[in-house]
């Protein structure tokens, strides 16, 4: 589980903060002023996101976007799903 924590406190707590991510791999997300500045991960973790990173995986939404590259006429679909949701009598839909 990722904790958010304040400059200020990962500041006192410095060693404790270290000791935690590297034995027992917690994360670490640091805020200045509420928001989110850096984030604290053990070594194997950041070569793991590097390394994912360096393949290109994508994961989440942009994988789900990225699937859609090699999908020909998706602007058709997209444009007959538009039409059929203007005729149904069931909702409204706004244009984009």
């Amino acid at each position: 589980m990722t904790k958010i924590v304040g400059v200020a406190e990962v500041k006192r707590h410095f060693s404790e903060v270290i000791g935690k991510v590297s034995h027992k791999g917690e994360h670490f997300i640091i805020e200045r002023k509420g928001k989110p500045v850096a984030a604290l991960v053990s070594v194997s973790d950041l070569e793991s996101i590097e390394k994912a990173g360096a393949k290109g995986e994508k994961r989440g939404l942009l994988a789900a976007i990225g699937a859609w590259d090699d999908f020909e006429g998706i602007e058709e679909v997209i444009e007959g799903i538009y039409e059929k949701r203007k005729k149904s009598k069931e909702r409204r839909v706004r244009r984009l």
